[in-house]
């Protein structure tokens, strides 16, 4: 065993039992606090494996934007934030069912990427920094722009919604909300 096998191998566990507590919790908020654990902790697994740039990204975009963005939406929209029954749909046997699928499918579709995979010595692997970079900047920026203006709007739109009537707005007092 190397000293990355000894530092991977607990963050991978600390992964997917902060994963499994973030499916599993009735209590919404603390659901995304899991998932902003889970984040952090798959950033440390891509430090492990030199993937610097992708840990980094894991860490400003999905640990810091999205469960950010997620809290927010959670309060703005005065959703339950103790206990809820209405988390629990009943479906746990099906989901675990397709979940230990997923989860066969994927470990079955990495150890035969990594039985036939090989590096030539002489180019740049795939996943270096600057592969990396190029990619993201110069493929994938407009998605991510996009992306980043669909969160705006549902965030925009989620404020919109659970603002209070003003006092004499017929429009909404037909309606019957606020």
């Amino acid at each position: 065993m190397t000293a990355a096998d000894i530092v991977f191998v607990p963050l991978g566990a600390v992964a997917l039992t902060s994963a499994l507590a973030v499916v599993t919790t009735r209590q919404l908020v603390h659901a995304a606090l899991w998932l902003a654990v889970t984040f952090g902790a798959l950033a440390g697994c891509f430090l492990v494996l030199t993937a610097e740039l992708v840990a980094w990204v894991q860490v400003l975009i999905y640990a810091g934007a999205v469960v950010v963005l997620l809290l927010f939406a959670i309060m703005l929209t005065r959703a339950p934030i103790g206990r809820s029954a209405d988390l629990d749909s009943g479906n746990r046997p099906i989901a675990a069912a397709v979940g230990v699928a997923t989860a066969a499918l994927l470990i079955t579709v990495v150890a035969e990427g990594f039985r036939s995979a090989y590096l030539h010595l002489g180019e740049p692997p795939a996943g270096s920094p600057h592969a990396i970079g190029s990619a993201l900047f110069r493929a994938w920026v407009l998605p991510f722009e996009v992306l980043s203006v669909l969160l705006l709007a549902s965030l925009i739109g989620a404020v919109v919604l659970t603002r209070p009537a003003p006092a004499g707005d017929p429009a909404r007092e037909s309606t019957g909300s606020g």
